[in-house]
């Protein structure tokens, strides 16, 4: 029995609320169960200097926890004066995931930043930040779109991502906290809407997983990836 209850095959609950700053292009409150975080796509005239000139955009991503998103306070990064390697590790992760979304000749010379802010943590906090901030970036192209900025749609597909694990010896869907601490394993997984993947991240926390757990893991995290972008294209027929 999980400790929330649910299936083996059953995610949590998966709300994504848009529109929900009023001054970023995009954003979005996208929960997870209890895993709550903010995202915005904000867009910025040019590129990066290696990017100049070559006729394309760029998406990056910065993410953070605020302080009392977990069981105990956690400092800010900004009062040590540097990010730590798990904030960097997930930051890349999100734009290197999101990238894939686009054609970004076709974005042309404009930089999205998708900003991803955990306000309250309960497990899957990466997964919940790809699967939302992929809506804001579809509102932040919207807009491009809307003010004669770009010509062309650069959007391609969508991308979502949820965890897996085994827990207990069983093949389990979206882990929530308990499950993520206790877990023999955890792997985070995200998929394009053409059902490829672009990152399966998986790590054996006390026992070693067999092909078959993973190949039972793998085919829970499409399930649950596909029911994500179900979710993400029912949050954008919304006004």
């Amino acid at each position: 029995m999980r400790p929330s209850g649910r299936a083996p095959d059953q995610a949590r609950e998966v709300k994504i609320i848009r529109h929900f700053t009023s001054h970023a292009e995009g954003s979005v409150l996208v929960c997870f169960g209890n895993t709550q975080v903010i995202c915005t796509a904000s867009v910025e005239k040019g590129v990066p200097r290696w990017l100049q000139g070559k006729g394309q955009g760029w998406i990056t991503a910065e993410y953070g926890m605020l302080p009392r998103s977990t069981h105990t306070r956690n400092r800010r990064e900004a009062t040590s004066g540097k990010q730590g390697g798990r904030t960097l590790e997930i930051q890349r992760l999100i734009g290197r995931s999101l990238r894939a979304a686009l054609d970004l000749k076709k974005l042309g010379e404009f930089t999205i930043t998708l900003d991803c802010d955990v306000i309250q943590a309960d497990g899957g906090t990466r997964t919940a930040s790809i699967t939302g901030a992929c809506v804001a970036l579809v509102d932040a192209l919207r807009s491009l779109q809307l003010n004669k900025s770009i010509k062309t749609d650069p959007f391609k597909q969508f991308v979502a991502s949820v965890s897996v694990g085994m827990y207990k010896g069983e093949a389990v869907l979206d882990l929530d906290y308990p499950e993520d601490s206790n877990c023999e394993t955890d792997m985070n997984v995200v998929m394009t809407q053409e059902g490829k993947f672009i990152e399966v991240q998986g790590t054996a926390e006390g026992v070693a997983f067999s092909r078959d757990e993973m190949n039972a893991m793998l085919e829970l995290a499409e399930k649950g990836c596909r029911e994500l972008l179900v979710i993400q294209q029912q949050a954008l027929q919304e006004l």
